[in-house]
């Protein structure tokens, strides 16, 4: 897992642009996973933009499943709920044209593919928090939900979804 030390890093620079905060970290936005099922991947209403849910789906199309607490370490989903904040940027970003349109994450909701007595779940979702923060620095702190599932699509062990206020 990132420290939290290098996140502060990497967000204390509150001139720098999501952008450079994501080239600090090391990250490339892959093009926007497609939707799996019939809905679209985001809605804008008003100034908020709500985000279809998103999963730790990698840029060659692999995807992170199995179960929390079963045959998934806690490490490990941290790491793929980082993986789906990086999609969700992707779309963020396919969605606004520019990252700098960011006026706020207002809220995640973090659904965490579980074992019935697992209760970390929001060590799991942190790795999508966590990141957020660093690339929009305090426009990136956010009401959340992390909560468990029996089950998520193919299996998925995190998904997440978001609505972010936007400048027009």
């Amino acid at each position: 897992m990132t420290s939290p030390a290098q996140f502060e890093r990497v967000s204390a620079g509150e001139a720098a642009s999501p952008y450079d905060r994501l080239a600090a970290l090391g990250i490339t936005l892959p093009p926007p996973p497609p939707p799996i099922a019939n809905f679209v991947t985001h809605v804008q209403e008003g100034t908020l933009l709500f985000l279809s849910g998103q999963g730790p789906r990698e840029a060659d199309g692999y995807l992170h499943t199995g179960r929390v607490g079963e045959d998934v370490s806690v490490e490990d989903a941290y790491r793929h709920a980082r993986l789906t904040g990086i999609n969700l940027l992707s779309v963020l970003h396919a969605a606004l044209g520019d990252l700098r349109r960011v006026r706020r994450v207002v809220k995640l909701l973090g659904m965490v593919n579980a074992v019935p007595d697992f209760g970390k779940h929001p060590a799991v979702i942190n790795g999508c928090s966590d990141l957020f923060v660093s690339v929009f620095g305090e426009a990136g702190h956010h009401a959340r939900s992390a909560v468990g599932f029996g089950s998520l699509p193919d299996r998925i062990t995190v998904e997440i979804e978001a609505v972010v206020a936007i400048r027009d």
